[in-house]
């Protein structure tokens, strides 16, 4: 396996522009971009990016050899019954269908994270073979044994698809890496089924969801897990033994929630808020709803944050039945000529 190529983020200029790299640092031209309200990364930094001096990444080593040998070897691996184009060396399976399916929508929030040691010990493992990153985001580092598959299109991405409809076929991956994406899918439990399916038999799930973050909507977050719950979503073809689950710990939850608190508060509030011994947080929570750190939080910072969420609804009403025509339609009037035939005499 060649080495992994890295990422530099440097000014944009005419001569070594990159459309990939223009769109994946600036976030705000891809969605205009993927919008058609611009026609390409490219024409906004002719109309505006240059003067702006805006940037973009740019790969520091062959990217586009190694995808193309990437996928090259996984082509092998596709699924023949799923509609396909092929743009700039990437494979991509967003079919206007699968888009509305699953609820896509174009945002301007970036997905981005590095490997613990953990997953890049599982890439390392197998150099040779083929690893699946489901939901990679935007790496920084580009493995040639890594097929990164997302809902957007980085200069990182490989593959083009939704987590509910894998593109490849049964026991394909000799591991699968799913990192804050189950959370995000409109079904969990079919994702985490496609998971196990392109995985091959003995091979290695690496998978961490949530329990305790905030929402965090890349453009949708649907729900949390426990470990029981991340256990049910694959129980039926993962083996989980003792140790096999690991917990995040619980101060980066606590520090998430405080630093998104906070900084919804007015300055002043935010200030006395954030000098509040722990202590003062620990009593009971109806005693310090007037306080001013809870009653200036805002509703939207709340929905964010809650402890939980009410749901008070109605029931749609019944569609009304359409009007019967009052001639016959073609089914009724064979039936009518059925029933006449088949009536005793």
């Amino acid at each position: 396996m060649t080495d992994p190529i890295g990422f530099e983020i440097r000014k944009a200029t005419s001569g070594d522009f990159l459309e990939d790299g223009y769109l994946s640092i600036n976030p705000d031209v891809r969605v205009a971009v993927a919008q058609r309200k611009l026609g390409s990364g490219r024409k906004h930094f002719d109309l505006h990016g240059r003067d702006e001096g805006r940037l973009q990444r740019v790969p520091l080593g062959p990217l586009s050899d190694v995808r193309k040998m990437k996928i090259h070897k996984l082509r092998p691996l596709l699924r023949d019954d799923m509609p396909m184009r092929q743009r700039d060396g990437k494979l991509d399976f967003l079919t206007p269908e699968l888009r509305d399916a699953a609820g896509l929508a174009e945002v301007e929030n970036v997905s981005s994270h590095n490997y613990d040691e953990v997953a890049r010990g599982i890439i390392d493992k197998h150099a040779d073979g083929l690893v699946l990153d489901c939901g990679a985001g935007r790496r920084d580092w580009y493995f040639p044994n890594v097929v990164n598959y997302e809902i957007v299109d980085y200069d990182s991405t490989d593959v083009l698809g939704v987590g509910e409809e894998l593109p490849f076929v049964d026991g394909a991956f000799d591991a699968v890496i799913s990192v804050a994406v189950l959370e995000h899918v409109r079904d969990p439990f079919r994702c985490a089924k496609e998971l196990a399916r392109v995985l091959k038999p003995s091979g290695e799930l690496f998978c961490c969801i949530p329990l305790l973050q905030p929402v965090h909507a890349y453009p949708h977050h649907y729900f949390n897990a426990t470990p029981q719950g991340l256990c049910r979503l694959f129980e039926s073809d993962i083996a989980v033994e003792e140790g096999s689950l690991t917990p995040i710990h619980p101060l980066w939850a606590i520090s998430w929630v405080l630093n998104s608190w906070s900084q919804a508060l007015p300055e002043s509030t935010r200030a006395r808020f954030l000098d509040m011994p722990v202590g003062a947080l620990t009593g009971q929570p109806l005693a310090l709803l007037d306080e001013p750190f809870a009653a200036e939080l805002p509703r939207e910072k709340q929905l964010e944050l809650a402890c939980a969420t009410v749901l008070v609804a109605k029931k749609r009403a019944l569609a009304a039945a359409p009007p019967k025509s009052a001639a016959p339609s073609l089914i009724e009037r064979l039936l009518w000529r059925y029933m006449r035939k088949s009536s005793p005499r």
